[in-house]
Protein backbone atom coordinates (compact mmCIF):
# COMPACT_ATOMS: atom_id res chain seq x y z
CA UNK A 1 0.00 0.00 0.00
CA UNK A 2 2.60 2.37 0.74
CA UNK A 3 4.28 2.04 -2.70
CA UNK A 4 1.33 2.75 -4.34
CA UNK A 5 1.00 6.22 -2.72
CA UNK A 6 4.76 6.92 -2.57
CA UNK A 7 4.50 6.66 -6.69
CA UNK A 8 2.40 9.57 -7.32
CA UNK A 9 3.82 11.66 -4.63
CA UNK A 10 7.07 11.22 -6.45
CA UNK A 11 5.37 11.95 -9.69
CA UNK A 12 3.58 14.98 -8.56
CA UNK A 13 7.15 15.79 -6.78
CA UNK A 14 9.01 15.32 -10.39
CA UNK A 15 6.30 17.52 -12.06
CA UNK A 16 6.73 20.44 -9.70
CA UNK A 17 10.58 20.30 -10.19
CA UNK A 18 10.14 20.23 -13.73
CA UNK A 19 7.90 23.61 -13.62
CA UNK A 20 10.05 25.18 -11.65
CA UNK A 21 13.27 24.04 -14.06
CA UNK A 22 10.91 24.91 -17.10
CA UNK A 23 9.79 28.80 -15.63
CA UNK A 24 13.36 29.58 -14.52
CA UNK A 25 14.74 28.18 -17.91
CA UNK A 26 12.29 30.40 -19.74
CA UNK A 27 13.96 33.42 -17.55
CA UNK A 28 17.46 32.61 -17.80
CA UNK A 29 16.80 32.14 -22.19
CA UNK A 30 14.65 36.03 -22.12
CA UNK A 31 17.45 37.65 -25.42
CA UNK A 32 18.49 40.98 -24.56
CA UNK A 33 19.98 43.71 -26.07
CA UNK A 34 22.58 46.85 -25.15
CA UNK A 35 22.33 48.97 -28.00
CA UNK A 36 24.14 52.65 -27.12
CA UNK A 37 25.78 55.41 -28.62
CA UNK A 38 28.76 56.78 -27.26
CA UNK A 39 30.38 59.78 -28.38
CA UNK A 40 33.35 59.66 -26.23
CA UNK A 41 33.54 56.13 -24.58
CA UNK A 42 31.98 57.13 -21.45
CA UNK A 43 28.44 55.55 -22.49
CA UNK A 44 30.68 52.53 -24.27
CA UNK A 45 32.38 51.47 -20.81
CA UNK A 46 28.57 51.45 -18.52
CA UNK A 47 27.16 49.53 -22.32
CA UNK A 48 29.64 46.83 -21.98
CA UNK A 49 29.07 46.73 -18.40
CA UNK A 50 25.50 46.18 -18.18
CA UNK A 51 25.76 43.17 -21.11
CA UNK A 52 27.95 41.75 -18.61
CA UNK A 53 25.70 41.77 -15.50
CA UNK A 54 22.66 40.73 -18.03
CA UNK A 55 24.45 38.42 -20.38
CA UNK A 56 23.23 40.60 -23.23
CA UNK A 57 24.35 41.35 -26.52
CA UNK A 58 26.26 44.43 -27.61
CA UNK A 59 25.19 46.60 -30.74
CA UNK A 60 26.77 49.92 -30.90
CA UNK A 61 24.68 52.54 -32.55
CA UNK A 62 27.48 54.43 -35.00
CA UNK A 63 26.79 57.10 -37.08
CA UNK A 64 27.86 56.81 -41.21
CA UNK A 65 29.95 59.76 -40.29
CA UNK A 66 31.82 59.64 -37.40
CA UNK A 67 32.16 62.71 -34.67
CA UNK A 68 35.23 64.51 -34.30
CA UNK A 69 36.22 66.47 -31.50
CA UNK A 70 34.87 69.77 -33.54
CA UNK A 71 31.61 68.13 -34.08
CA UNK A 72 31.14 67.33 -30.50
CA UNK A 73 31.95 71.55 -29.21
CA UNK A 74 29.18 72.09 -27.91
CA UNK A 75 29.89 75.80 -27.43
CA UNK A 76 29.99 76.19 -30.69
CA UNK A 77 26.72 76.86 -32.12
CA UNK A 78 27.75 75.27 -35.76
CA UNK A 79 29.56 72.31 -34.07
CA UNK A 80 27.52 69.51 -35.62
CA UNK A 81 26.14 68.37 -32.52
CA UNK A 82 24.94 71.56 -31.77
CA UNK A 83 23.48 71.72 -34.83
CA UNK A 84 21.50 68.50 -34.85
CA UNK A 85 20.11 69.15 -31.48
CA UNK A 86 18.87 72.14 -32.34
CA UNK A 87 16.84 70.42 -35.23
CA UNK A 88 14.39 67.98 -33.95
CA UNK A 89 13.70 66.68 -37.45
CA UNK A 90 17.64 65.52 -37.38
CA UNK A 91 18.03 61.89 -37.51
CA UNK A 92 21.84 61.50 -38.52
CA UNK A 93 22.45 58.27 -40.47
CA UNK A 94 23.64 55.32 -39.09
CA UNK A 95 26.94 53.18 -40.37
CA UNK A 96 24.62 50.17 -40.23
CA UNK A 97 20.99 48.45 -38.33
CA UNK A 98 21.17 45.67 -36.08
CA UNK A 99 19.89 42.72 -38.26
CA UNK A 100 18.93 39.89 -35.64
CA UNK A 101 16.27 43.00 -33.96
CA UNK A 102 13.55 40.57 -34.04
CA UNK A 103 15.51 37.74 -31.80
CA UNK A 104 15.27 40.63 -28.67
CA UNK A 105 12.50 40.68 -25.80
CA UNK A 106 14.51 43.31 -24.24
CA UNK A 107 16.37 46.52 -25.21
CA UNK A 108 18.53 48.39 -23.08
CA UNK A 109 19.30 51.94 -25.00
CA UNK A 110 22.09 53.58 -23.87
CA UNK A 111 23.41 57.34 -24.70
CA UNK A 112 24.98 60.17 -23.59
CA UNK A 113 22.68 63.21 -22.68
CA UNK A 114 23.08 66.30 -24.94
CA UNK A 115 21.14 69.11 -24.54
CA UNK A 116 19.10 67.30 -21.64
CA UNK A 117 17.95 64.90 -24.73
CA UNK A 118 18.76 61.32 -25.68
CA UNK A 119 21.42 62.57 -29.39
CA UNK A 120 19.30 62.80 -32.40
CA UNK A 121 21.47 59.33 -33.85
CA UNK A 122 19.33 57.58 -30.72
CA UNK A 123 15.78 58.59 -32.78
CA UNK A 124 17.37 57.15 -36.00
CA UNK A 125 18.09 54.24 -34.27
CA UNK A 126 14.53 53.96 -32.82
CA UNK A 127 12.73 54.32 -35.92
CA UNK A 128 14.69 52.23 -38.37
CA UNK A 129 14.45 48.89 -36.06
CA UNK A 130 10.77 47.27 -35.09
CA UNK A 131 10.83 47.44 -31.89
CA UNK A 132 6.63 47.17 -30.74
CA UNK A 133 6.83 44.26 -28.21
CA UNK A 134 9.98 44.73 -26.96
CA UNK A 135 10.58 45.96 -23.35
CA UNK A 136 12.93 49.17 -23.63
CA UNK A 137 14.91 49.96 -20.68
CA UNK A 138 16.71 53.49 -22.09
CA UNK A 139 20.01 54.26 -19.60
CA UNK A 140 22.36 57.19 -19.87
CA UNK A 141 25.61 58.85 -18.81
CA UNK A 142 26.07 62.70 -18.31
CA UNK A 143 28.42 65.62 -16.90
CA UNK A 144 25.36 67.22 -15.39
CA UNK A 145 21.84 66.72 -16.51
CA UNK A 146 19.14 63.85 -15.33
CA UNK A 147 17.66 61.33 -17.18
CA UNK A 148 14.38 62.63 -16.74
CA UNK A 149 13.60 64.70 -19.36
CA UNK A 150 15.60 62.60 -21.96
CA UNK A 151 13.18 59.49 -21.04
CA UNK A 152 10.46 61.58 -21.27
CA UNK A 153 11.07 63.24 -24.56
CA UNK A 154 11.54 59.73 -26.21
CA UNK A 155 8.06 58.35 -24.41
CA UNK A 156 6.17 60.93 -26.31
CA UNK A 157 8.32 60.66 -29.91
CA UNK A 158 7.37 56.94 -29.33
CA UNK A 159 4.61 56.11 -27.47
CA UNK A 160 3.35 53.07 -29.21
CA UNK A 161 6.83 51.58 -27.74
CA UNK A 162 6.61 49.84 -24.37
CA UNK A 163 9.15 52.13 -22.25
CA UNK A 164 10.95 51.13 -18.63
CA UNK A 165 11.78 53.94 -16.36
CA UNK A 166 15.43 54.54 -17.44
CA UNK A 167 18.46 55.31 -15.22
CA UNK A 168 21.35 57.60 -14.92
CA UNK A 169 24.32 55.57 -14.73
CA UNK A 170 27.40 57.84 -13.90
CA UNK A 171 30.41 56.37 -12.60
CA UNK A 172 28.52 52.99 -11.79
CA UNK A 173 30.30 50.23 -10.82
CA UNK A 174 29.15 46.82 -11.18
CA UNK A 175 27.57 46.25 -7.78
CA UNK A 176 25.72 49.43 -8.37
CA UNK A 177 24.87 48.08 -12.37
CA UNK A 178 23.92 45.02 -10.41
CA UNK A 179 21.41 46.38 -8.19
CA UNK A 180 19.88 48.46 -10.92
CA UNK A 181 19.25 45.40 -13.24
CA UNK A 182 18.25 43.49 -10.30
CA UNK A 183 15.10 45.62 -9.77
CA UNK A 184 14.27 45.17 -13.44
CA UNK A 185 12.70 41.69 -13.06
CA UNK A 186 14.98 40.18 -16.09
Amino acid sequence: MKKQLLFPLFLFMGSAVTAQESSHQEAASTRILVAYFSASGTTAAVARQLAAVTDADLFAITPEKPYDAADLDWHDARSRSSVEMNDPQSRPALARTCDRMSDYEVVFIGYPIWWDLAPRIVNTFLERHDLKGKRLIPFATSGGSSITHSVLSLKQLYPDLDWTEGRLLNRADEAAVRRWVGTLGL
